[in-house]
């Protein structure tokens, strides 16, 4: 009799891991707190937590006469920058980006290696920058150099590269795989067109870090494979409850 079978259970909304969404919240929060907060002290947050190139180039400092801060003043915004954007949408563009790509990585690796994995990719993305942009005035903020070393590191260990294998314990893709190298040429290509010529921002160049996102992606491809090496082995299944 139908009426006495068991209803199916619920499906969650979102099938990402848990360490996903939560990343997301974290962004979105970080960004509240600064809309909220005075104009003035919004602005002293850009200063204080955006990787700003110049404060590390001495010859800058001495011809502005300006105070760099402690060491760890300059060392927090390589991290405190990712949580920073410039506005909603940009905010929504990464994380949408975010829970494409960080899912397919958080289940392989387990929480903990996937955060620490998305900040050494954030890291990765400030010092290319930094190399490219030396004594530049303009803050740089966003996630994108991290969630590009998610995109990078997802492309390997996306299911299908090896069918016959156990979810988790495929092998990853070969860096210098045909569809990898393929992805990385188009992916490179797109940053410096955008960030070159300011394509899709209104024709301004420089208002997009493509240097951020080429170091994020590198390192996530590089970095993929020694991180998979630390993953327990029986990470997967209970992230995607």
């Amino acid at each position: 009799m139908a009426f006495l079978q068991s209803q199916p259970p619920r499906q969650p909304i979102f099938r990402a891991p848990a360490i996903v969404l939560w990343l997301i919240g974290g962004l979105a929060a970080a960004h509240a707190a600064r809309v909220i907060v005075w104009p003035s002290r919004a602005s002293d947050m850009v200063y204080e937590y955006a990787l700003v190139p110049a404060r590390y180039s001495r010859a800058f400092l001495e011809s502005h006469m300006a105070n760099p801060g402690t060491v760890w003043e300059r060392a927090i915004p390589f991290v405190s920058y990712m949580a920073l954007h410039n506005d909603w949408t940009h905010l929504a563009i990464n994380c949408l980006w975010l829970l494409a790509f960080g899912p397919v990585v958080a289940r392989r690796l387990g929480a903990g290696l996937f955060l620490v994995f998305f900040l050494v990719c954030g890291l990765a993305g400030a010092v290319t920058y930094l190399a490219f942009n030396w004594a530049s005035p303009i803050p740089v903020v966003g996630a994108s150099g991290a969630i590009s070393g998610l995109m990078a590191a997802g492309l390997r260990m996306l299911p299908g590269q090896a069918p016959w294998a156990a979810p988790g314990d495929a092998p990853l893709a070969p860096i210098f795989s045909r569809q990898i190298l393929m992805f990385s040429a188009v992916w490179a290509a797109i940053n410096l067109l955008a960030g070159l010529t300011g394509l899709g921002m209104g024709g301004e160049s420089g208002l997009i870090a493509w240097q951020a996102h080429l170091g994020g992606f590198l390192a996530g491809l590089l970095l993929c494979g020694p991180f998979d090496a630390l993953r327990p082995r029986n990470v997967g299944a209970p992230l995607d409850h």
